[in-house]
């Protein structure tokens, strides 16, 4: 193996942890807002620039980011496209639910 080979090893092996360790659980309409700011703040654009890259007002991007009832599916789907963010659906972990409180 050259020390090229063993470089693109790491780097696969780095992408992957971190795609594991950015991995949250939302179950409440709050906690998916929680998961939609930290990764807005991540990325360093504002709720106005987020409105801006998906066509919808500041104030519909902050009442979404709140976990407010209302937010149609399209909504969502345009704002996690927006945040280069996926909807994975799967059976629930058997974690207590103020366990999953920790996580955020």
């Amino acid at each position: 193996m050259t020390y090229i080979d063993d470089l693109s090893a790491v780097a696969y092996i780095l992408s992957n942890l971190l795609k594991a360790c950015m991995t949250q659980i939302a179950r409440t309409p709050k906690q998916i807002g929680d998961v939609l700011r930290r990764q807005r703040r991540r990325l360093g654009i504002s709720q106005t620039q987020l409105g801006e890259k998906t066509g919808l007002r500041q104030a519909t991007v902050s009442t979404l980011e709140a976990g407010q009832p209302g937010t149609a599916l399209r909504t969502l789907c345009d704002v996690m496209a927006a945040l280069d963010l996926e909807l994975v659906v799967r059976p629930r972990s058997k974690a207590a639910p103020d366990r999953i409180e920790d996580i955020f």
